[in-house]
């Protein structure tokens, strides 16, 4: 593994160029014993795999992994294809004309229609000789799981998983923080024609010990905010819109009933500490949860609470 590197917390690639045109030698950064594994099992399957399932926490690098896998296959000469899975197999799902690298991301998220047009593909697919189509699949949720609790038609799971990548998040993987920001740092600087910038080691502590629900995609998120704090080529600890806290503050656990949460109450209460986290920024903490500035308005307004007679703290914009 050899030099470029690749960030899920990146946009989607524009007009992606085939990859006979981009590295060979894709390298992904991370020393961690639990990434390494992860690289060295793709790098056994690639030359074989025909359907694939990635899965992980979103922002975790689940994109990212797809892409190492399809330049370690015999497709790394064709584009990589990504798409919403509900989009694609409503749109341009035809077995006549399947071929190449195709990633479908969230199939967690397809309704009954989508999952039964989804396995139709896979057994057309499996009918073919090795060689010409890839799938591989995305998911936020272990797709086993959700087929036993009723999510997810079986044979689809069991076709999907028959070969799956569980992608670590970030906070079990606290040997990669450190290079992944140095060149996440790199980039950021160079988008914004920015001079190079530096963690001191104040800075690179804090980072170690935060949580990161939002994993990479937090992590690029917050040192880019601290770009604009940097003072000397130095970021600084205080710089970084993050606290070191790594678990739930004691008000907020100690406010749970004898008998336990409800599932609302449950949400409302990790919201209520990602916003304390963001100082009560909520586009940050919303860009961290993983959901529109809308939605995280509806949850701290949820009716259910204002029901109870207990109407949610707001914390300012």
């Amino acid at each position: 593994m050899q030099s470029a590197t690749q960030f899920e917390s990146q946009p989607a690639y524009s007009g992606l160029p085939a990859a006979a045109e981009a590295p060979r030698n894709l390298e992904i950064i991370g020393a961690s014993p639990a990434w390494r594994k992860l690289l060295m099992q793709v790098e056994m399957v690639a030359p074989y795999a025909q359907i694939a399932a990635i899965e992980g926490e979103h922002g975790c690098g689940k994109e990212t992994l797809a892409r190492y896998l399809h330049t370690r296959g015999p497709l790394a000469r064709s584009a990589f294809q990504r798409h919403d899975a509900r989009q694609w197999l409503v749109t341009e799902a035809d077995p006549a004309t399947l071929s190449g690298f195709i990633y479908l991301d969230r199939v967690d998220l397809l309704a009954a229609p989508g999952q039964g047009l989804l396995l139709a593909v896979l057994k057309l697919l499996q009918d073919r000789p090795a060689g010409r189509t890839v799938l591989v699949a995305s998911s936020q949720m272990p797709l086993r799981q959700m087929t036993s609790q009723g999510l997810l038609m079986p044979d689809l799971a069991f076709r999907l998983t028959a070969l799956r990548f569980a992608v670590p998040p970030l906070r079990h993987r606290k040997e990669d923080i450190a290079p992944l920001a140095g060149a996440l740092l790199e980039r950021i600087c160079t988008r914004y024609q920015h001079r190079p910038v530096t963690l001191t080691q104040g800075a690179l502590t804090r980072l170690l010990q935060h949580g990161w629900p939002g994993n990479l995609r937090e992590l690029a998120s917050v040192l880019e905010a601290s770009l604009l704090e940097a003072a000397d080529g130095l970021i600084r600890a205080e710089d970084l819109p993050i606290t070191p806290e790594l678990a739930p503050r004691a008000e907020l656990v100690s406010a749970a009933p004898a008998h336990g949460l409800l599932l609302d109450e449950v949400i409302l209460h990790h919201v209520q500490y990602v916003l304390e986290v963001n100082r009560g920024n909520k586009v940050r903490a919303a860009r961290q949860l993983g959901i529109s500035r809308s939605t995280l308005y509806r949850i701290l307004g949820n009716e259910c609470f204002s029901a109870q007679g207990r109407t949610p703290e707001r914390l300012s914009a």
